[in-house]
């Protein structure tokens, strides 16, 4: 059977849980996020693989990468990402990866870069699902009403990221 790693990473927001594969990071989650077993049986049972505490080559990239962000001295990742969803969930994690750091936008107008505008709860619902919190920036997505809205890692992070994008910007 094959072996996903995991390892702990500590964050100025909290704990976090990365996991690995060869092909890269397929896990990151604040270990106190909603469901997290969940995100791990599935992650397992896709990649027909023993998730086992164990260190990887990606994982000192990861952190090297994470602690440059938070510091406030990088504005994207390089780690190679490996996601395992359906073909409409990974048009909406790559969408993400191509909202600017500093910026928002709303699951209307990210159904709309889709060009699938009446598909705004599938777009909520692929976000909700994202397991690599960060590096695929489903924080940086809002409510039409400019609400912060929908951050299975909690509100108050979602709104400790976006305030710590725009510091590294401006």
């Amino acid at each position: 059977m094959e072996i996903i790693h995991q390892k702990m990473i500590k964050t100025p927001l909290g704990d976090m849980v990365a996991c690995a594969v060869d092909r890269g990071i397929c896990l990151l989650e604040f270990t106190d996020r909603k469901n997290i077993e969940k995100q791990f049986k599935a992650l397992s049972k896709t990649l027909n693989a023993e998730i086992v505490e164990k260190e990887h080559f990606h994982f000192k990239q990861l952190e090297n990468e994470l602690k440059e962000y938070f510091e406030g001295n990088r504005n994207h990742f390089e780690v190679p990402l490996y996601t395992t969803g359906t073909e409409f969930q990974e048009k909406v994690w790559q969408l993400l990866r191509e909202i600017p750091m500093g910026e928002m936008r709303t699951y209307k107008q990210q159904s709309e870069f889709l060009e699938n505008p009446k598909a705004i709860r599938a777009v909520g619902t692929a976000n909700g699902i994202n397991k690599i919190a960060i590096l695929i920036p489903c924080h940086r997505v809002i409510g039409s009403n400019g609400e912060l809205v929908g951050y299975a890692g909690g509100i108050w992070r979602k709104q400790k990221l976006l305030e710590l994008e725009k510091a590294i910007l401006f």
